[in-house]
């Protein structure tokens, strides 16, 4: 079986769902990943590359490398056409400490290639809650907030308490001992008092930015009815 026999692309996701196909690249070797990217310029398709590292990204064939956006950060690239920026100020993505920021600007780049400009909060965790405070009228402006945090993840009930509008939530895998590669934030977020907030799974910021997407989707519908 060849590279081009093992891929299945979905391009008509977006019309279905509201959500474009994305690329999982972790796992795939760098032949797959190419005949993917062919498959998209065949169509002049723009795909979202997530979980990309730098050694895949450098395996690449340079024509395929060129016409990718590579954020190292984040590991993720935007392949072919980008659509513009058609909102901003929706989303506030507010990461507990730096060492969140992967996972927090992985949900940015998502949220950019859907054509969303989201507000990236960077380092405004609890254990310094003037940081926080400092900033959350900012936050509150966003009528969807974005919470990335590790260890005991306190910032997203703490979030949870203080914003009126959808707190989707995203453990990451930062932390000591018994953080045990984000299941104690995980946990945490799952028996948080706070009523109404979303869970999503250790450092999916991709699945985070889809589910804000979803949100924004719905309340468009819903004022469409109104």
């Amino acid at each position: 079986m060849t590279a081009k026999e093992e891929i299945t692309l979905d391009f008509d996701r977006g019309g279905r769902i509201g959500l474009d196909e994305a690329i999982y690249c972790a796992g795939k070797s760098a032949v797959q990943i190419g005949a993917i990217l062919d498959q998209a310029a065949a169509r002049g398709a723009g795909l979202l590359l997530t979980r990309l590292d730098g050694a895949g990204f450098e395996a690449l064939p340079a024509a395929h490398r060129e016409r990718i956006d590579y954020c190292a950060v984040s590991r993720t690239g935007f392949f072919g056409p980008l659509r513009p920026v058609a909102a901003t100020g929706l989303v506030a993505i507010v990461s507990a400490g730096t060492s969140d920021i992967p996972v927090a600007r992985e949900a940015e780049r998502t949220l950019r290639h859907q054509g969303q400009q989201a507000s990236l909060i960077g380092d405004v965790g609890v254990a310094g809650l003037w940081r926080l405070t400092d900033r959350l009228e900012e936050i509150r402006a966003h009528p969807v907030v974005i919470v990335v945090a590790g260890m005991d993840a306190a910032l997203a009930s703490v979030l949870g308490g203080l914003v009126a509008g959808p707190v989707v939530c995203v453990p990451t895998s930062v932390g000591y001992g018994v953080a045990t590669g984000g299941r104690t934030a995980l946990d945490a977020m799952l028996a948080s008092c706070a009523p109404g907030i979303t869970v999503c799974n250790i450092d999916n910021g991709y699945g985070a930015a889809c589910a804000a997407l979803r949100l924004i989707h719905g309340a468009r519908q819903l004022a469409g009815r109104l």
